[in-house]
């Protein structure tokens, strides 16, 4: 009685936790405005730094035509380098050293 019972709890307690955590994931709601105000919202973003963020996770978030749009409204500059957007959050000219 001892082996099987407690293997038999285990088992509807592990599938309960399992299908529990599928179930209880959080839905990241898709809200383009609020993606925008968060990156722009930042402390480097504010204080005139970088930001950078995967351009895969861009084209899935907002898609790279918002973003750019997003930083020419605001007087930033983007580069891409490495499979990431930069954004140079200072307006005025910048100047490639090397």
């Amino acid at each position: 009685m001892e082996g099987g019972g407690g293997g038999a709890l285990k088992g509807a307690l592990t599938e309960g936790r399992q299908g529990g955590a599928m179930r209880d994931a959080p839905i990241r709601p898709h809200d383009p405005d609020l993606w925008i105000n968060q990156m722009f919202a930042s402390q480097s973003a504010r204080s005139g730094g970088v930001v950078r963020r995967k351009i895969d996770w861009v084209d899935r978030e907002i898609g790279r035509e918002r973003l750019l749009t997003e930083v020419r409204s605001r007087g930033f500059h983007m580069l891409e380098a490495g499979g990431q957007f930069i954004v140079v959050c200072a307006p005025g000219p910048i100047r490639m050293v090397c």
